[in-house]
């Protein structure tokens, strides 16, 4: 069994979950012992296809010419394309009937939550859903003090001072506005946001929050996992303010390396994640400054042991094989390991 992974445009989707899923798969595979190509003109026998751009539908309509089985991941719904880029409410209904057009193209469909799967569901597509994490890499994600010290020294924390980070595209959907109100509410505190988008595609009212000008609160951009590594490692917490997700790779990567995570309570987490039992939600702003602040001075337990066992469950073995799993069912490949997956 050989497959081809899919994902036109890399450079578009680089900085995204999208982006990090698709590194994900090719380190499932790898420890699963599963050959993989990424170039379409090699021999496969699935194609797994990660974007929805238009090459990627082409993509899809070859490999079903050529007779290969199609397995089409979905990663984005309209629910989180919505509050994004400048007129994505407004184009909200196009962009869900074209990724649904995208999916049907599949010979089954994978999403990475049961939430998502439950999305999708309600898109009435006429192809077979399945949840399967993105997974991550507790070889690689795990506490570094080393990596800590090298953060702390690049973004000038002094001992003793807590630093909030958080990751994500600029956009009004992962919470950027709330991130920076708790900066302005917080001076005590260093607050660092990860990640890049253009402003020419965002709002206003985004464009303004990055340009925010507070001596506590930084935008260094886009950085390599490696840097992202040294960030877990040295911030006191992880900020996840965001509003929808599918399921959160940052988030995953956080709770490997057992870095105090606090989350907006949203339906996505509430069967996996508890409240004051492996992470920490809160709802409004003012409760999200209640519990920073009892995180940070640590007025509240620390809860990374029991938040690592949720990444342990979502590691890249567990997720490769569940992935293989699916892929022998598509192929017509018979034994018990599959019948359990699908089920």
């Amino acid at each position: 069994m050989k497959i081809l992974l899919f994902s036109s445009h890399q450079s578009w989707v680089e900085g995204s979950g999208v982006g990090r899923a698709i590194y994900h798969q090719k380190r499932a595979l790898e420890k699963n012992g599963i050959e993989y190509t990424t170039d379409p003109k090699d021999d496969y026998d699935i194609c797994h296809i990660n974007t929805i751009f238009l090459t990627s539908f082409i993509m899809a309509l070859r490999a079903k010419a050529k007779g290969k089985k199609v397995v089409y991941h979905a990663h984005s719904t309209k629910e989180d394309f919505c509050h994004s880029f400048i007129g994505s409410n407004l184009l909200a209904p196009l962009f869900k009937f074209w990724i649904s057009r995208c999916y049907n193209r599949g010979d089954i469909i994978l999403t990475p939550t049961e939430y998502s799967k439950s999305l999708l569901e309600n898109y009435h597509l006429k192809r077979e859903i399945f949840s399967v994490s993105n997974g991550i890499d507790l070889d690689y994600f795990k506490k570094d003090e080393a990596a800590g010290k090298r953060f702390r020294e690049k973004y000038g924390i002094k001992d003793g001072e807590k630093v909030v980070i958080s990751a994500g595209l600029y956009i009004e959907r992962k919470g950027l506005p709330d991130f920076v109100e708790m900066a302005k509410r917080m001076p005590e505190y260093k607050f660092i946001w990860f990640g890049y988008t253009n402003l020419k595609a965002v709002p206003k009212k985004i464009r303004e929050a990055v340009k925010t000008k507070l001596p506590n609160l930084f935008f260094p951009g886009y950085i390599s996992r490696d840097e992202m590594k040294e960030a877990y490692s040295g911030c006191d917490l992880f900020l996840f303010m965001s509003h929808e997700e599918t399921e959160g790779i940052v988030l995953l990567e956080s709770l490997a390396m057992k870095t105090p995570l606090l989350i907006r309570d949203i339906p996505i987490y509430e069967k996996w994640l508890a409240d004051g039992e492996n992470v920490y939600k809160a709802k409004s702003l003012d409760e999200f400054e209640e519990k920073i602040k009892g995180i940070l001075e640590n007025k509240l337990p620390n809860l990374t042991e029991k938040a690592f066992s949720v990444a342990e469950e979502r590691s890249i073995e567990n997720a490769g094989k569940r992935l293989v799993s699916l892929y022998e069912s598509v192929l017509g490949v018979e034994r018990e390991s599959v019948k359990a997956a699908v089920r």
